[in-house]
């Protein structure tokens, strides 16, 4: 059975002591955080303030699903840049965020930072390619050492020119071919593929650990005119027992409004309640 969360950066000005508390009141089983919520450089968070936030976690019933957002802060990050310090830099920040996740119970993280993975000016896609994997194979026996699984994401070609397709994190996932590097799906960006939903979710199966609900909107599942049938029904189909995340990106409505609202409409659709 599919578990319900929600992300973190929406609550904004909130203690994440008080977003564990609502989001498990309102009924959420998870939270998924994005670093830059928290703080500039997750170095700063000292060892007893990941142990507090894991501890509050768990007194508030909720699960740290993991990190998104990844690599918003610090500045200057980018994970095929061709000049390698920079690349050396956003491999030393990946290994910190591995860690961290660990420390406060996460076992995902997202892999979206649109800007910090577009092409750059005079680069070869194969150069990019290239350079990307490296630094992915590179943080790998970090990822397996702390029990964490990234995910690509595949974002819309609004947002990021690498990888836009399920297909293409397909290729990436293969090429970096370790069981801690996987894909995830975003109802948003798969509505801009032009293909049906649930024909996009079967072709990321053998990979999909974790799910984002939106809609074209921008706003969280069911506040939009996204058909979520094909989506439950293909996800029903592969045995898909991981985390359907709520993030959403206009938080015009409230925060408060947009969680309550989206797990009313996912207990709906996917539990018929």
């Amino acid at each position: 059975m599919v578990r319900f969360a929600i992300c973190n950066e929406m609550f904004q000005g909130w203690e994440i002591e008080k977003v564990f508390k609502f989001a498990s009141e309102v009924g959420y089983s998870g939270v998924e955080i994005a670093p830059f919520a928290l703080a500039e450089d997750v170095r700063t968070i000292t060892k007893a303030q990941r142990r507090q936030i894991r501890a509050s976690a768990e007194v508030a019933g909720v699960e740290v699903v993991g990190l998104h957002w990844l690599l918003v802060k610090p500045e200057g990050l980018h994970i095929h840049h061709p000049d390698e310090s920079v690349r050396q830099r956003t491999e030393d920040y990946l290994r910190a965020l591995i860690e961290f996740c660990a420390d406060i119970g996460g076992r995902i993280m997202v892999f979206g930072s649109p800007r910090q993975r577009k092409f750059l000016e005079g680069e070869s896609q194969d150069e990019a390619w290239e350079r990307a994997i490296r630094t992915f194979l590179n943080i790998m026996p970090d990822a397996e050492r702390n029990k964490v699984t990234i995910c690509i994401e595949p974002l819309s070609p609004e947002e990021t020119d690498f990888i836009n397709t399920v297909t293409e994190a397909i290729r990436l996932v293969e090429a970096i071919s370790h069981p801690n590097f996987q894909l995830m799906v975003d109802v948003k960006a798969m509505l801009s593929e032009g293909r049906p939903l649930d024909q996009i979710i079967l072709e990321a199966a053998p990979y999909l650990k974790h799910v984002h609900a939106n809609d074209a909107n921008r706003l969280g599942p069911g506040m939009g005119e996204t058909d979520y049938k094909p989506i439950v029904n293909a996800l029903r189909k592969i045995g898909y027992d991981g985390f359907v995340s709520v993030e959403a990106f206009d938080f015009t409505p409230g925060a408060e409004t947009i969680a309550r609202s989206s797990i009313v409409y996912l207990r709906e659709v996917f539990l018929g309640q």
